[in-house]
Parts: structure tokens; C-alpha cells; sequence
């Protein structure tokens, strides 16, 4: 058993579900952040438990083939991304192999896997950010928290997000300074600008900015409007009202300053309306890809019913909505609803209906209607869905389940499940959404076992 301050020679053999190197010395799993598969290093022992220690490289004695060094000089700071310093490729195969350990492991379940579709961008892919605005000992900072913390990385031009992304908070810091804005506090709840949110279409161009504020009106927003005109495909400036003392990012109330408060995307020939608080995949380019595979899943012939639970703005049903007969979308979000009906009506796709309400009642409500889909759509956030919302998707009894998931464990637990209520897993294929982080995106297809 090693000991805090030990010192030794290790190989990293694997990694951590978060991205993290894992070697094993003397039997225990050592767990150093920033390394790679086949790196031997210098470990220095930070903390010591009886089944596991936590180490940091001190040196790195031989690199492993797939090192690289990173772009980004906050890589170690930030936190954002944990595969920065590895070949894409590499990057790949871990989180490959992350979601079959999650299937063995926590399902129990060994089903048939396609190869990870990689993401077509690596770099600049993320059509939304949220920096945190902080002064810390007098100094302003603009950026991303660092890891497990409060402390915000002041950001240069972070990687992941579009160029403009990197002009518009320079405006912002002259606009700060100009003007004599002043800064939320954590600790006193006092201060106005709290978080800057942007979002871009990357089909049209159009750049919406938000700003999250403790107050009801925006100072100085003549002169702040004049600085983001100068930013090509700006479109709307929108604040955002949030006085709660709370770490959710945005609160429940928008108004537009500038603009209609809204911007439009194209995703799988669908225009897709997006507000500040609608959910829309981060990777645009990737969603599309995606959204393919979940329809090669569905296997449309143009007489069945779909119904997509979580459907957010209605983006993956309406992306196949001329392929089916009916697509019923259901979301507790009543701003999310009303986007999807919007969505609808904007591409005039007729035969898409969408409900508010809470996923495991509509489908019982469905259910009840006697409605009785050909294939059910689960794209539940990343605690995954509750086991009385998956037995009332097996009464229904429909024929497939493509389930889109965020989060492999919970994923490999919710087709676990569904095993016991007769649906059994016929293949899954990851699909690398988030490039340089550790998160992976993956589609599930489940047959109910008697069509099998």
C-alpha cells in the first residue's frame, strides 16, 4: 500500500471515466490527471486511500506515442478539456472503450458496437459557451472555472469555441472598464454582471449575446450594442434576470435589448429557432451526424408513429418527421415546447404535435389515448430516465427504443432495465460530440424481444 508524499516509478496502462491516466503499483490504481496510455513517469503520491491513491506527474521519463503537446496554455488550469495533450485518435479509442466498460460493468450487458463516429470538427466545434465574470483581489476576470472549483481561469482564446467568441469578451472587458460595471459577488450578492453567454448558429452565422445580470436593466447598453456591431453575424443582445443566490448559470426571465431575442440554425435541413434558454446540441456539426444514425436506427418507412420523449425543442423528431407518419414530442420545459411548436410551424411540418408535460405522465396519458408508437425515442438528460417512465415506454410496447444518451453509465443502466421488461440491446455506437473533453455521446438500439 503506498503512502502520501511516496515517490516511484509508473506506467499509465488506462484511464479514468473523467479522462484521467490510471496506472497500478504493487496492486493499488494510481490515478494522475494530464497523463497518457503508455507514458512512464515520475509519480508523487497526493493522497493515499486503501483501495486507491491519487498521484501527480512530477516528471514524465519516457512520453507515450500518442503525446502531444497541448494548444492551449491554460490546458492544466482550466480543466474544460482532459484530452488536449493526446492524439485525437487516442482520444477515440478511450472513449470507445469507456462506453463498452460501461455496458460490462454497470449493465452487465456485452451488446454488439459499432466504431465511434468521430466528431468533424476537434477544434472550434462549440456553438455555446458560459464565461464567468469575477473580480478576484481588484483583477477582472473573464473565462471558465477551474476545475472543481470557483476560481475563474482568466481565458484567452479558448480552442473549443468559435473566434468570435474571443472578440466579444475583449468588448465586454472595455465595455467593463469604460463604464464602471460592476461585478457579482458570490460573497456579498451584490454587483450586476454575473455570467456572459453566447451562442452561435453555425449554419447561418448568426451570434446571439446574453447577459447575465443581479438586476432588471442593462447599463450603458447603447454603448455595449455599438462595440458588438462590429462582430460579423451578430445578431441579438438579450439579458438574462437572475438575483437568486445560486450557481445555476441563468435565470427564468429574458429580455431582448437589441434584435428579436433569437437566432436560427439549420440541423438536418431543419431551421431550428434557438433562445437563450433553449437546449440545443453544442456541437452542431456533430448533432448532424448523430441525428443520422438515430434516424438509420428508427428505420422510417413512412407509415409508423414516433414518439420522442425529452424532446427538447423538437429537433431530432422533426429532423425525421417527413420520413414517418406522426412524430409526438413531449418535454416538461414549457419554453422548450413552445420552440418545438415554433420549429414546426417555421418548416411547415404538419404532422409533428408537442406536449408539455413530464416524460413518465405523458406516456402514461399517451398510453391511455390508446396512441401506439412503432418506435419510442429516449434523449433523457444525463441522470438518464426514472424506471417507472421506462415500464410505462415497455407497455406501451413498441416495437424499437432508440435511446440517445449524454452519459454511457446511466445508459448501460437504463438498458439493463429494459432488459427485464423485454427489450434487449442490438447495437450501440458512441459518437464523439465533445472532442477534447471526456464526455461521449451514444445510440442505443433495442428490439422488443419477441420481434427479434
Amino acid at each position: 500500500m503506498v503512502n502520501k508524499n511516496d515517490e516511484f516509478r509508473l506506467k499509465i496502462t488506462g484511464y479514468t471515466s473523467e479522462g484521467g491516466g490510471v496506472g497500478k503499483f504493487d496492486g493499488q490504481a494510481i490515478f494522475v490527471e494530464n497523463t497518457a496510455v503508455g507514458d512512464e513517469i515520475l509519480c508523487h503520491i497526493i493522497k493515499a486511500k486503501k483501495t486507491y491513491a491519487i498521484g501527480k506527474a512530477v516528471k514524465i521519463i519516457k512520453s507515450a506515442k500518442c503525446r502531444i503537446e497541448p494548444e492551449c496554455d491554460a490546458f492544466k488550469m482550466c480543466g474544460g478539456c482532459s484530452f488536449a495533450h493526446i492524439k485525437y485518435e487516442e482520444e477515440l479509442k478511450s472513449k470507445e472503450q469507456k462506453v463498452k466498460d460501461a455496458f460490462s460493468r454497470i449493465g452487465g450487458l456485452t451488446p454488439k458496437f459499432a466504431p465511434i463516429i468521430p466528431s468533424p470538427d476537434v477544434s472550434r466545434y462549440r456553438n455555446k459557451a458560459q464565461y464567468p465574470v469575477k473580480r478576484e483581489n481588484g483583477i477582472l476576470n473573464i473565462g471558465f472555472y477551474a476545475k472543481k472549483s470557483h476560481r475563474v481561469i482568466d481565458g484567452g482564446d479558448c480552442l473549443l469555441q468559435p473566434a468570435e467568441f474571443t472578440e466579444i469578451i475583449e468588448i465586454f472587458r472595455k465595455w467593463i472598464h469604460d463604464n464602471n460595471i460592476t461585478v457579482y459577488s458570490e460573497t456579498t450578492q451584490k454587483g450586476l454582471l454575473r455570467h456572459i453567454y453566447l451562442r452561435k448558429a453555425f449554419a447561418t452565422g448568426e451570434i446571439m449575446v446574453c447577459a447575465v445580470i443581479n438586476g432588471k436593466t442593462l447599463p450603458e447598453s447603447e454603448s455595449l450594442l455599438s462595440l458588438l456591431k462590429s462582430v460579423k453575424g451578430f445578431k441579438t443582445l438579450v439579458i438574462n434576470i437572475n438575483r437568486d443566490d445560486t450557481n445555476v448559470v441563468l435565470g427564468n426571465e429574458c429580455l431582448s435589448i437589441h434584435g428579436d431575442g433569437y437566432i436560427t440554425d439549420i440541423l438536418c435541413g431543419v431551421k431550428i429557432k434557438i433562445s437563450p434558454l433553449s437546449f440545443y446540441q453544442v456541437n452542431r456539426n456533430g448533432a448532424e451526424l448523430l441525428y443520422q444514425k438515430a434516424a438509420e436506427y428508427v428505420a422510417p418507412t413512412g407509415d409508423e408513429d414516433i414518439l420522442d420523449l425529452y424532446c427538447g425543442t423538437g429537433t431530432i423528431g422533426l429532423s425525421m418527421a417527413d420520413k414517418v407518419k406522426s412524430v409526438t414530442g413531449v418535454e416538461i420545459i414549457p419554453e422548450a415546447i413552445e420552440d418545438a411548436k415554433v420549429n414546426a410551424e417555421i418548416n411547415g411540418i404538419k404532422n409533428a404535435r408537442f406536449i408539455c408535460g413530464d416524460a413518465s405522465k405523458a406516456a402514461e396519458e399517451l398510453k391511455a389515448e390508446g396512441i401506439t408508437p412503432k418506435t419510442v425515442i429516449l434523449d433523457p438528460p444525463r441522470k438518464g430516465c426514472a424506471e417507472d417512465l421506462l415500464k410505462t415506454v415497455a407497455e406501451i410496447s413498441p416495437e424499437k427504443i432508440v435511446y440517445v444518451s449524454c452519459d454511457p453509465a446511466t445508459l448501460a443502466r437504463d438498458c439493463a432495465r429494459l432488459l427485464n421488461l423485454g427489450y434487449e440491446v442490438k447495437e450501440v455506437t458512441p459518437v464523439d460530440m465533445f472532442p477534447r473533453t471526456s464526455h461521449v455521446e451514444s445510440v442505443a438500439l433495442l428490439y422488443r424481444k419477441e420481434r427479434l
